[in-house]
């Protein structure tokens, strides 16, 4: 398993408690328009996954990320 592979699924299974529509969780998936979080629900999970991480993630970073591929993406650039 490569490292975006486990990034992925660790991402995708913080994600499942904020999955009020039971959306299917794929790279395309976007926060706002598929998972439908306002931006409470955003800095709580972004919390969650700098923890879960232990990695800083900007608000620069976090305005440009809209997808669930781009924040797999970002946390694995931070990790490594």
């Amino acid at each position: 398993m490569t490292d975006r592979t486990a990034t992925f699924d660790t991402i995708k299974a913080q994600i499942e408690p904020f999955n009020k529509k039971q959306v299917a969780v794929t790279d395309a998936t976007t926060f706002a328009g598929d998972l439908e979080w306002d931006s409470l629900t955003v800095m709580d999970f972004v919390a969650a996954i700098e923890d879960d991480f232990d990695i800083l993630i900007t608000m620069n970073m976090q305005a440009e990320i809209e997808t669930v591929g781009q924040l797999v993406d970002a946390v694995v650039k931070l990790k490594s």
